[in-house]
This record gives C-alpha cells, structure tokens and sequence, in this order.
C-alpha cells in the first residue's frame, strides 16, 4: 500500500490528517478538480536536479515550474525537471507521479512555493492515484522544514 509508510510517520509524530479518497486522476489539477479541493492547496511534486543534486520542488497544482526563474531563486546555476525513468527507484512504495511532499522520508531536500506556504492546510498524492492527504501546513512544514522559495 503506497501510503503506509506515510501514514506510520504521521502517526509517530501525533499529526491529524485526513484521507480523501477519489477516482482516478493523473495531474495534480486533475486530482484537486476530482477531489473538489482548489488547485492552490493541491500539492504538485516535481523532482529536478538543482546542481546536479536531487531535490523535491512542492508547488500549487496550477502552477508551471520554469527551471531558469527557479536556478535564480535558489542561486544555482542549473536547475533541471527530471523525468521519472530518472528517479522511480527513490520512491519504491509510490506510484509514478504521484509522490508525497515528504523528501525528508526519501532522503532528499524539499523546496516548498511561498504561494502553498501560506495556506492553512496542505493537500497531496499520497503515493497513489486515488488517495489524497490533508494535514495544517504547521504540521507539515514543523515536519518536513522545507526551504521556502519564491518564483
């Protein structure tokens, strides 16, 4: 089951969520239309390389990734959209494309968009195409201590 590694973890760490579950859906906007949750607290995981090294790029499912604006975010001087082939092997326990917004359980850093910073709570793939989590964006970043960007 994708989400039970999640799941264990939030329940270690004393976090309320939710799980939502909805039929199949492929994009994040799809997902968040399909679940009824709007775009700007769905989140998008995309998984780039930023100097080489891989990294988690968390954003509102409506919005378009533009690797050079985030390579000057981030003050990097190459900033890449992975494709999945490239890192499918790191998230064993998910399906392609719809990982959660956890790299600290994946050993890698999280990059979280200052427009999904700031809502209340914060709605994700969970590892599958047809559940979602929910959890206060408090628990989240107090978890995950992402490094918030602006693009």
């Amino acid at each position: 089951m994708p989400a039970q590694r999640l799941q264990q973890y939030l329940d270690q760490q004393e976090v309320k969520y939710r799980v939502i579950s909805h039929s199949p859906a492929f994009t994040a906007q799809e997902v968040a239309e399909t679940a009824h949750i709007p775009g700007r607290m769905m989140a998008k995981v995309v998984i780039m390389t930023l100097d080489g090294r891989m990294a988690m790029v968390v954003v509102p499912a409506p919005k378009i990734i533009h690797p050079d604006s985030l390579a000057r975010s981030l003050s990097v001087q190459e900033a890449t959209l992975l494709h999945e082939n490239h890192f499918r092997e790191q998230f064993p326990d998910c399906e392609v494309g719809a990982l959660p917004p956890f790299g600290n359980l994946y050993d890698m850093p999280v990059y979280l968009d200052t427009e999904l910073a700031r809502q209340e709570e914060i709605v994700f793939s969970a590892g599958s195409y047809r559940e979602l989590f929910s959890l206060p964006m408090k628990d989240y970043l107090r978890l995950v201590q992402p490094q918030e960007i602006t693009h």
